[in-house]
């Protein structure tokens, strides 16, 4: 299936673009698709742990399965002042 995935804050820079779409396997899950996008990007090995993941603009859990047409954002945590 093909998805959307969109990056924010520094993960732009790691990836060198806002979004990319690609192909990913029904049934994939965040923690997969993670791993997937640190193979192709290599620069993202260092904020792995920390990415937070939306799903259709709703937060996701790492075990959390990725539906048909999904759009995707990672983004770094935050914090508040």
């Amino acid at each position: 299936m093909r998805i959307k995935i969109f990056f924010f804050a520094t993960l732009i820079d790691y990836v060198g673009a806002k979004a990319v779409e690609i192909e990913v396997p029904v049934e994939t899950t965040v923690a997969t698709l993670k791993a997937i996008l640190v193979k192709r990007y290599p620069r993202m090995t260092s904020a792995k742990t920390s990415i937070m993941a939306a799903i259709n603009r709703e937060y996701a859990s790492e075990e959390q399965i990725i539906p048909l047409d999904a759009e995707i954002a990672f983004f770094p945590p935050v914090s508040g002042g």
